[in-house]
């Protein structure tokens, strides 16, 4: 009897334990019922006020639509853009409850950005460049900045002046110095610097074989740290050898030279008619544009080679690492400027 009793007993406590461990987890709660607002502020300066609410959510992650992130815990938060003009940004919120379930919602939003001119060089002058705003690299870069190019750079008025409106970088087939061409690089270094912001340059390129104008920044660090750790954006570059293609370029440490990050574009009568090249620089984003149409943008946040200043060069070589094989042909070669314009954001 005692036997049996102890049995049952053991069966009763082992079916209360099966019972216990049976017993099924709470569900795992998810956000229900996301709303996503924002209200663009209408004085024009690219700011956004966004409010994300959901039943259920601890944190809101969002996604600005330019490659920027925030996570904020109440879905209330600030943004502004930059750039300038009229943009458009699909933007997504991401809602996270305690459980880590999530649901989210996008939207898209129109901002429009008035940029402030901060300097121009609009070329109206007769004469050599303002000496107030250029200075000039003179030689042919062997000390440094050169890449096997074959024209010599020279401050004179055949190879640099300003007539009729524009700037005119003239290439010349002629023994000067020990090279076969002469040409002109003139640039803002120690007249001029600036830190993000949108630069936009009219230009009308030269043609030939060999010719390789650019418009372009370095960084105003380049003597102290050296290139590439300086970084360098190449606004526009353009080769007589490929005629209507238009090149955008960065460059930085283990991505330059040939290595470097870049797009290009085509562009009919570059050779012919003025085209508008330009760059829009932000803390995170480099976009590259012909005619206002994005060709090519760059993930520069976090990149230390682009968060300092800049100046701004505009010149014409022939041949070298990048300009390729020379027409003998070509005897001379002109690069008009029409203005250059910088803009902060």
């Amino acid at each position: 009897m005692k036997y049996i009793t102890g049995m049952m007993l053991a069966l009763l406590i082992s079916t209360a334990s099966c019972g216990k461990n049976d017993k099924a987890p709470p569900a795992k709660i998810a956000p229900t019922n996301l709303v996503l607002n924002a209200i663009v502020n209408t004085d024009n300066s690219g700011s956004v006020a966004f409010t994300a609410m959901a039943d259920n959510a601890v944190s809101y992650d969002y996604d600005f639509g330019n490659g920027t992130t925030k996570t904020v815990a109440n879905g209330i938060t600030n943004y502004t853009y930059s750039g300038t003009g009229q943009q458009t940004f699909t933007v997504k919120v991401t809602a996270k409850s305690a459980d880590g379930l999530t649901v989210s919602k996008s939207t898209t939003v129109t901002v429009t950005i008035a940029a402030g001119l901060i300097w121009s060089e609009e070329f109206n002058t007769d004469g050599a460049p303002d000496p107030t705003k250029w200075g000039y690299d003179i030689g042919t870069g062997d000390n440094g900045w050169g890449n096997a190019e074959a024209e010599y750079y020279t401050d004179r008025s055949k190879n640099v002046s300003v007539s009729n409106g524009t700037l005119k970088i003239n290439l010349l087939k002629e023994s000067f110095s020990g090279s076969a061409y002469t040409s002109a690089r003139i640039l803002t270094r120690g007249k001029f610097t600036f830190k993000y912001g949108r630069v936009e340059i009219s230009a009308k390129l030269p043609t030939g074989g060999g010719t390789w104008p650019a418009l372009w920044m370095l960084g105003a660090n380049a003597a102290t740290v050296g290139w590439p750790a300086c970084g360098e954006i190449d606004i526009m570059e353009h080769k007589g050898n490929e005629p209507t293609k238009i090149y955008g370029t960065v460059h930085h440490p283990n991505h330059a030279g040939a290595n470097a990050d870049g797009g290009t574009t085509n562009v009919l009568n570059e050779t012919t008619t003025f085209h508008k090249y330009a760059m829009d620089w932000s803390p995170t984003l480099i976009r590259f544009y012909v005619d206002d149409q994005l060709f090519y943008t760059f993930n520069s946040a976090g990149n230390s080679a682009f968060d300092h200043d800049f100046f701004i060069i505009l010149n014409m070589a022939m041949g070298g690492h990048f300009g390729g094989a020379i027409d003998p042909a070509v005897t001379s070669a002109t690069m008009e400027v029409d203005y250059v314009r910088v803009y902060k954001n």
